[in-house]
């Protein structure tokens, strides 16, 4: 949505990161499938940290999130697989299988860093 020339998310972040975060407690959810948004938005907030949902199964490449919307110092990012972790396996494995998945998201995350 364009208002005032500028994209609607645009002014949520920079309203977000200034005149709504005056307790410093304030962030954002930026989806995983939209790298090219979640990058701009990541310009727009500086350090402030984002949660971003949409990785695995939702379609979000680890790569481009993390590439597009870490922080300075690597950081500034909690990311959610849930689909990813919870369903890795749906046998007597599960607990293992959710254990492996987090592991290797991590160790996926940590590449980009």
């Amino acid at each position: 949505m364009d208002a005032g020339g500028k994209k609607l998310y645009q002014i949520v972040a920079a309203k977000a990161v200034t005149q709504w975060n005056y307790n410093v407690n304030v962030l954002l959810v930026v989806g995983a499938t939209y790298p090219q948004e979640l990058g701009e938005i990541r310009s727009i907030v500086g350090e402030m940290p984002l949660l971003v949902p949409g990785i695995g199964a939702q379609g979000g490449e680890v790569k481009s999130a993390v590439t597009n919307g870490k922080s300075k110092n690597g950081t500034g990012m909690i990311i959610n697989s849930s689909r990813g972790i919870i369903y890795a396996s749906e046998k007597d494995d599960f607990a293992e299988a959710a254990r492996a998945a987090a592991i290797a998201l991590r160790d996926e995350i940590n590449l980009y860093r």
